[in-house]
C-alpha cells in the first residue's frame, strides 16, 4: 500500500493540483415530473471497501483492469475519505478526460464528483456538475429535484429549491410529502444531507408552490 501511495502522490507532484472552478451556474429548467431511473448515479465499487489493500487493487484496476474508470472513481473516494482532496480532484479530471460527459459512465464520473464537491463546501461547482450528469440524459432522472433542492438550499438560493423539491413531490407524493422515508429513500447521504433537506421540506410544507 506505500507503494501504490507514493506512485499516486507522484501523478499529483508530476500533473499539479486539479482545481474545478465553476461561476455562477444556472441550473436546468424545471419539469413537471421525474420518474426516470438512471443507472448513471451510482457509486461504484471495484473493490469492497473493507479489503486490507483497497488501494493497491484499486490501483491494479487502473493499470489493466476491465473497470479501471470505475476504480479511479472509487480510488479518488478514498483520498478524499483520507483527507486527501487535491489527490481526489487529480483523480477525477484523469476520470473526467477517459470519458466523455454525454455517456453513462461520463455521467457517472460527473454525479461522483459533484458529491465529492458538495461534501467539500463547495455546493456551486456540484450543481454545475450534477447539470452536466443529468444534461445528457435523455429524460428527467428521479434523483435530480431532490439534489438540487439539496445544493440551492445550501447556497441560500431558497425559493428555487423549494421549487425543485415540489417536483419530487408531484412525482412521488408517497415518498417526499413527508420526511419520515428520508433515511430509507437516501441511504448514501449522511445525516447533515438529510437535515438539509429536511429544512427544504418544510418550507414546501409552509407553502407549496403551484405548477406551472
Amino acid at each position: 500500500m506505500a507503494v501504490a501511495r507514493k506512485v499516486l502522490s507522484s501523478v499529483v507532484l508530476a500533473a499539479g493540483m486539479a482545481v474545478f472552478g465553476a461561476s455562477a451556474q444556472s441550473v436546468p429548467t424545471l419539469q413537471e415530473f421525474y420518474f426516470d431511473d438512471d443507472v448513471a448515479a451510482s457509486v461504484p465499487e471495484v473493490v469492497p471497501a473493507d479489503a486490507g489493500d483497497l488501494v493497491d487493487q484499486l490501483m491494479k484496476q487502473r493499470e489493466r483492469g476491465r473497470k479501471a474508470l470505475e476504480a479511479t472513481v472509487q480510488l479518488a473516494s478514498v483520498a478524499y475519505a483520507q483527507g486527501r482532496p487535491e489527490l481526489g480532484e487529480q483523480l477525477y479530471a484523469e476520470a473526467e478526460k477517459e470519458a466523455s460527459a454525454n455517456s453513462a459512465p461520463g455521467r457517472m464520473v460527473r454525479w461522483n464528483h459533484g458529491w465529492a464537491l458538495y461534501r467539500q463546501g463547495n455546493a456551486e461547482g456540484a450543481l454545475a456538475l450534477w447539470h452536466a450528469a443529468q444534461s445528457n440524459l435523455r429524460g428527467n432522472a428521479s434523483w435530480v429535484p431532490q439534489t438540487f433542492a439539496l445544493g440551492l438550499w445550501t447556497l441560500g438560493r431558497k425559493d428555487e429549491a423549494v421549487k425543485w423539491y415540489a417536483a419530487a413531490v408531484r412525482t412521488e407524493p408517497q415518498r417526499w410529502s413527508t420526511t419520515a422515508g428520508f433515511a430509507q429513500q437516501l441511504p448514501a447521504w449522511s445525516d447533515a444531507e438529510r437535515a438539509t433537506l429536511a429544512e427544504v421540506h418544510q418550507a414546501w410544507a409552509a407553502n407549496p408552490p403551484a405548477w406551472p
